[in-house]
């Protein structure tokens, strides 16, 4: 079984191979030279109050920032082509009907066949992952956004599971339609479906964030390389207040809503008078507010994602080896 698997994927291989040492010939020269624009930045960036001069600076050229976005669509492809057809191109061209009927049971057909194409999809998938946080580590160093959806989607370990669960994704999808170019379709509608609801929705909750608070008169902390989700004031019962821009505010805070003492502080257009409008608010119970995930978790949701999509990858292989075995030929 392992030697057909080869015969028929070698064409595929030899072409994700190709394709590979192309990308990996971009990545590498486009990363020297970004890391080498980056040692030169180092010495004429300053440091202070949790940020850099040079954070405001191009970093990288265009190429190696082009095929870091096309990395995105990697998992995909590997599910279009090599988990797409595995099954359903079986039932178009009929030899279902051979394979099927000899002495390898088709849960043996199924395992091999899907086995080695996961395997495969996992090789790539982390190969070019691997590449891109190489070549991502300047960017990382001076931004400090791994943590970004852009971003985190295409470094670390992740990809590998979105590369798995795209192929099984496809296995299933022509198992279930019986057919390879609907199949494709599925895998491109439900894989982007899926990533962006994990990403925008269900990301964030993984750990539950921090929340921490000071007072209008603290010099404001760094949270550099974390994730913000949220900031805002909240009002003498701890309750986050409604976000207003008005003219009618001061620090966010509806004038309103303050007691008639920071009213008048506030009214003075004088430096001393907004000092003691702060400490005013302070004192009324007023507080600056910041929910966010710390940096250190980084490695901690990447492996909690990784593993919700091999998790879904393997739900999907349960699927098809049921229908596998109670479908005719």
């Amino acid at each position: 079984m392992t030697w057909l698997v080869w015969r028929q994927y070698r064409l595929q291989a030899a072409a994700a191979a190709v394709l590979l040492a192309g990308f990996a010939a971009v990545m590498v020269v486009s990363g020297l030279q970004m890391a080498s624009q980056w040692h030169a930045m180092l010495g004429t960036c300053t440091t202070g109050g949790g940020h850099s001069s040079c954070e405001g600076a191009p970093l990288g050229s265009t190429i190696g920032h082009d095929f870091e976005v096309l990395s995105v669509m990697v998992p995909a492809v590997l599910g279009i082509f090599f988990g797409a057809p595995l099954v359903a191109h079986e039932l178009e061209s009929g030899t279902s009907q051979y394979a099927w009927t000899q002495t390898i049971t088709r849960t043996r057909w199924l395992t091999v066949k899907a086995g080695w194409l996961l395997l495969a999809a996992a090789v790539w998938g982390g190969a070019v992952a691997a590449l891109v946080t190489w070549w991502s580590g300047p960017r990382n160093a001076l931004y400090g956004n791994q943590f970004q959806p852009n971003y985190f989607d295409v470094q670390g370990i992740v990809p590998v599971g979105y590369a798995v669960f795209a192929t099984a994704l496809g296995i299933a999808a022509g198992t279930l339609l019986r057919r390879t170019l609907p199949a494709i379709a599925v895998v491109i509608g439900v894989f982007i479906g899926v990533r962006l609801f994990i990403s925008d929705v269900v990301r964030q909750h993984y750990i539950p964030a921090v929340t921490s608070h000071m007072s209008f008169l603290s010099t404001p902390g760094t949270l550099a390389r974390s994730w913000d989700l949220a900031s805002g004031i909240t009002g003498p019962n701890g309750q986050p207040l409604p976000q207003s821009s008005s003219v009618n505010s001061f620090n966010g805070v509806p004038l309103a809503s303050l007691p008639h003492a920071c009213q008048v502080l506030i009214g003075q257009a004088s430096r001393q008078a907004m000092v003691a409008g702060d400490r005013c608010l302070d004192a009324a119970g007023y507080r600056v507010y910041d929910v966010y995930q710390p940096a250190n978790r980084y490695w901690a949701f990447q492996g909690i994602e990784t593993g919700v999509f091999v998790a879904l990858a393997a739900v999907l292989l349960a699927i098809t080896y049921a229908v596998v075995r109670r479908r005719d030929a």
